[in-house]
Formats: C-alpha cells, sequence, structure tokens
C-alpha cells in the first residue's frame, strides 16, 4: 500500500514541487498538498516504518534542506506516513491555527549548531600547571615506589577529572554568554565525551546571521590554542520544533 511521506509544514497554499528528494531509493518528487495558506510538503511511500538509520535520516533531513531553499518549515518527526491526500487535508484543517502561530514564530529564522571542544593536550597540560593542588601532590608522590603510588595516582585522576569539569563549566558559560545575546532561543544538548565544553542549537535571526557567525569566528580565534570549534548552519529548526502527528487521530 501507498501513502504519503510527511517531511515538513509551510506557509503556501499554493501547488509546488522540491525535486526528486524523497526518501527511499526510488527518487520520489517532493510536492505540497494544500490547504488555505498552509501546506504539508510530502512525498509518496510504502505505508511502512522506516529504520531509524543514518541513510534514512540523511534523506529525511535532506528534503527538508531542500525545501528551506524557499520557505520557512516546521519539520515533521521522522517516518511520519499519511494513508492519503485526504488524510493530510484534514490534518492541515484540523491543526491550520496551531501550525500557523508556528511559523509565525519561526518566519525569518534558523538554526546554527555550534561544538565546543578542548584540545586534550593542552588543557591537560594547563591543569597540572595551574592547579596548585594538583601540581603539589603530584611533586609529593613523585618518589613513592609503585606498590604504593596506585592509590595516590588514582586520586590525582579524581582531582584533575574535577578540574576539568570546573573548566568546562566555566568556557561553556562564557561561550553561552557571547552567542545567546545573539539568538532569539538556546537548546543545550547532552555532551559526549569529557573534553567536549558544549553542544548547542541557535535559533538566529537571519539578518543577524552574519553578526552570529562573526561572534562564533572571534570565539574560536580567541581560544584558538585551547579550544576546537565545530560551527555548522544554515539548517532546519530540528531543535526547536518537530511535530509529532499521529495520523491515525485524524
Amino acid at each position: 500500500m501507498t501513502g504519503q511521506y510527511i517531511y515538513c509544514i509551510i506557509g503556501s497554499g499554493r501547488p509546488e514541487s522540491f525535486g526528486p528528494w524523497g526518501i527511499g531509493a526510488q527518487g520520489e518528487e517532493l510536492t505540497t498538498v494544500c490547504r488555505q495558506d498552509i501546506a504539508a510538503v510530502v512525498s509518496r511511500s510504502p505505508m511502512i516504518k522506516y529504520a531509524l538509520s543514518r541513510d534514512n535520516m540523511i534523506a529525511h533531513e535532506k528534503a527538508i534542506e531542500e525545501v528551506m531553499k524557499r520557505h520557512d518549515v516546521l519539520p515533521v518527526r521522522f517516518s511520519t506516513i499519511a494513508e492519503d491526500e485526504g488524510k493530510i487535508g484534514r490534518i492541515l484543517e484540523k491543526e491550520h491555527d496551531r501550525f500557523a502561530e508556528l511559523l509565525k514564530t519561526m518566519t525569518g529564522k534558523t538554526e546554527l549548531s555550534v561544538i565546543a571542544i578542548f584540545k586534550e593536550d593542552v588543557v591537560y597540560k594547563d591543569i597540572a600547571e595551574n592547579y596548585r593542588d594538583i601540581r603539589a601532590f603530584k611533586e609529593k608522590i613523585a618518589g613513592l615506589p609503585p606498590e604504593k603510588a596506585r592509590g595516590p595516582l588514582m586520586e590525582i585522576g579524581r582531582r584533575v577529572e574535577a578540574a576539568l569539569g570546573r573548566e568546562r563549566e566555566i568556557y561553556k558559560d562564557e561561550i553561552l554568554k557571547a552567542l545567546t545575546a545573539l539568538s532569539c532561543d538556546v537548546k543545550v544538548n547532552d555532551n559526549y565525551g569529557e573534553l567536549m565544553i558544549l553542544k548547542a542549537a541557535f535559533l538566529v535571526e537571519r539578518r543577524r546571521e552574519a553578526e552570529f557567525d562573526r561572534a562564533v569566528n572571534d570565539l574560536a580565534e580567541k581560544y584558538a590554542g585551547k579550544i576546537r570549534f565545530k560551527y555548522v548552519g544554515t539548517l532546519p529548526p530540528f531543535n526547536f520544533v518537530n511535530l509529532a502527528i499521529d495520523t491515525g487521530n485524524y
């Protein structure tokens, strides 16, 4: 059975086509289903639950990015499929006001992603030099025989870990302070690995994107000796809107 895979909601009252970016191997055309002044961007798809694989996620996101070249978008949760255009029309009619309000909130805005990570060799060297208690403790146990050094070395590890945590918070606060001032909203995501300082998404007005770019570049230059930055944009606002549409309820 063939259905309609829903990628995103846009503000449009006319039929549009965005190219052969549909999920799956068939390269189905992205088209719109419209009701009044809003539309769902869809492609033909089997009525299946798509695996949460890298290829499928990339296809889902790429389709939304193509639409975003022309429109502000409300991303819809991965693997949302309706039976037919009639069902999608009912969804748009019932949720019109909610979708229209969300589109108004997202108009003229984009998501920008910033990741900041300590340079491993540099940060541990700085901790060893700048934390006097750690330096003094290391000097104190320097002459211990191996059989007596295990416990003290574990203690040094705990102190270094605590110091690294403090360093992370200091730099995280400084980066957020500089970038949040240029943003409409921010979503701080969970870190992975002890060296990661920050992984965050910023909702930024497009008119301020160049200003935000400069702020990130200034931070990267200021901390070039100690921190690596990864900066990605312009992105659909996945961290701020991810519509969950239970098609069985319409």
